[in-house]
């Protein structure tokens, strides 16, 4: 899938988002709940946080220069760590500290059932966002599990939208019951307690995505799939074996090919080129994304100890 699709899920979330956090703080204002200004900030920081993506798809599609001879396909791996960086900060710990303040400072709520009707109006809307991310994700997902998705996903930006939106929509849950205990016991500390909850829960999805961004930023291989498809592309006549073979991912739909190959001892130079020239193609015909190679040829030395 190309950044198309990554593109539509950022901006059905955006879209969303912006329309939550209008209500949220409408909601906030009416009754002074802490969980509802919680989650007011969080659909600011997510909005925040779309806007981060898309800036990031943008500037991974300028043209290589002399000083970046490579791209900035990395961009995207940049904006998406940014994201987790906001969630924690501005999301999470704001929560938290929100959460805290209520539980030491209570105070009661008014107008409850308004609160409660703008929770149930931002499920709906969170519920549109992360069907449009798990649509987008379905192709790239294939046969894995959904936690599988998250981890060895490629693409930075539909992992980020996909537990950006549970966060979401658990936070929206965890409004409601901290609302819903407070009017139901008159105790204003339980809407404090949802949150803390909100604050932990966003900290934590913060965690996991620092986690894996960070991973794409150091840089990450080709996935099993695509390797075993370099491999048998490089193999071919005029080639005896694959030496050793590196990958990395330059961006989500770009990757560096690095290999030695080994060569028949009497080939002569133009057969070498020649062999090399259709390990290329091949490669580039097997995966698309294998747009940078590099591949030195050399005698199977190691064959010729042993032979």
């Amino acid at each position: 899938m190309s950044s198309g699709g990554s593109s539509r899920a950022v901006i059905a979330a955006l879209g969303a988002n912006l329309g939550i956090a209008v209500i949220k703080f409408i909601a906030f204002a009416i009754t002074g709940s802490s969980s509802m200004l919680a989650e007011g900030v969080h659909s600011v920081v997510d909005s925040g946080n779309q806007g981060l993506l898309l800036r990031g798809g943008q500037s991974a599609r300028r043209r290589a220069t002399p000083e970046h001879p490579f791209g900035f396909g990395r961009d995207r791996y940049i904006y998406g760590f940014l994201v987790a960086l906001m969630l924690f900060s501005a999301g999470g710990l704001f929560a938290l500290f929100e959460g805290v303040q209520k539980i030491r400072h209570p105070h009661h709520l008014e107008s409850a059932i308004v609160a409660i009707v703008v929770l149930f109006i931002a499920i709906g809307l969170e519920g549109f966002s992360l069907r449009t991310a798990v649509h987008e994700s379905r192709g790239l997902k294939g046969d894995q599990s959904w936690v599988g998705f998250v981890r060895h996903a490629k693409n930075p930006e539909l992992p980020v939208v996909l537990l950006e939106d549970v966060a979401a929509l658990t936070g929206l849950f965890l409004a409601l019951l901290g609302v819903g205990l407070t009017e139901l016991t008159g105790d204003p500390v339980w809407d404090g307690i949802g949150t803390c909850a909100i604050g932990l829960l966003l900290i934590a999805v913060a965690v996991v995505l620092v986690i894996e961004t960070k991973s794409l930023l150091i840089g990450e291989s080709a996935t099993p799939e695509a390797l075993a498809r370099i491999e048998a592309g490089l193999l071919g006549p005029g080639v005896d074996r694959i030496i050793h073979l590196r990958t990395m991912h330059l961006g989500p739909e770009e990757i560096l090919v690095g290999a030695k190959l080994a060569m028949p001892p009497g080939a002569t130079l133009p057969q070498v080129a020649q062999a090399i020239d259709a390990a290329e193609e091949r490669v580039r015909a097997a995966v698309p994304a294998a747009r940078v190679i590099y591949l030195e040829p050399d005698l199977d030395r190691d064959r010729a100890a042993t032979g």
